[in-house]
Formats: C-alpha cells, structure tokens, sequence
C-alpha cells in the first residue's frame, strides 16, 4: 500500500527540518537518507518541499562545490529550529494518544 501523498510530504518536511538541525545537508542525502529508512522519494517530492522550506524562511540555502559538483546546501534558521521545536513537542503528544 502506498502512503499518502499529503503524509509523506510532512515527514519530508520533519525530517529535512530535523536534518537540517543537525548539520546542514544537501538534497541528494536526504533523499538517500529517507530511502535508508524505506522512504523511496522523487526529487519531484523533496525539492518543492524544499522551495517551501526557504519560502518560509525555515531553512537558507548556499552553494559548495563537493567532489567537482556545485550543491546547494541547507541549514536551518531560527524561525525553522522553532517550527521544529513545536512541531516535535505536538507530534510527542500525538504518538502517546495514538500508541497507547
């Protein structure tokens, strides 16, 4: 069974935030990062994901060249460690009501 594509763009979105929290990171090791965690993405899905994470100032964006290729890196701002913050704290409530 396939999941849902509006519940698969918010763990993209989760994680992405939280990734990028750790250190900043570029697309391709999310995208490799979710499949490790049987997540299977299109790029179509992590990199509108993306664009909206910078729209709204969650995350900013700088370029690096790695191994001779230009990537474009994330890190997270403040508003997006808050965003990560509050979601984490209502998804803590949530998973004790539903896994009780």
């Amino acid at each position: 069974m396939a999941m849902d594509r509006d519940f698969l763009r918010g763990f993209v979105k989760l994680y992405t935030l939280w990734r990028a929290s750790k250190e900043d990171v570029y697309g391709v090791q999310i995208l490799n990062e979710m499949e490790e965690l049987g997540f299977k993405l299109s790029p179509g899905t992590l990199y509108p994901t993306l664009a909206a994470l910078l729209s709204e100032r969650d995350v900013k964006v700088y370029q690096k060249v790695v191994n001779g290729k230009v990537r474009k890196f994330y890190r997270l701002t403040p508003k997006g460690r808050r965003e990560l913050d509050e979601v984490r704290k209502r998804l803590k409530v949530l998973m004790r009501q539903v896994f009780s």
